[in-house]
């Protein structure tokens, strides 16, 4: 999890990913963060994010996106 919160850190420092849970709905991330959000986790986890897991509940927060990591890591 610290790695991922490294890595939305870098993208808006701003934002406390630790407590936000509308990070979609709130329009706080946007689809080019989503697209280098993705990148990154393939890179750092080895984790690709199929196109039917991209939708707003598992990117509106850091722990609904490390779940998703988590599950994708497993399968």
């Amino acid at each position: 999890m610290e790695k991922l919160l490294e890595i939305l850190d870098e993208l808006h420092p701003d934002v406390d990913f630790e407590t936000e849970e509308h990070l979609i709905d709130n329009k706080i991330l946007d689809s080019f963060d989503i697209v280098t959000i993705v990148a990154e986790i393939d890179a750092e986890y080895d984790v690709a994010i199929p196109a039917e897991e991209l939708i707003p509940e598992n990117f509106n927060s850091a722990k609904a996106l490390y779940a998703l990591v988590e599950k994708l890591m497993d399968e």
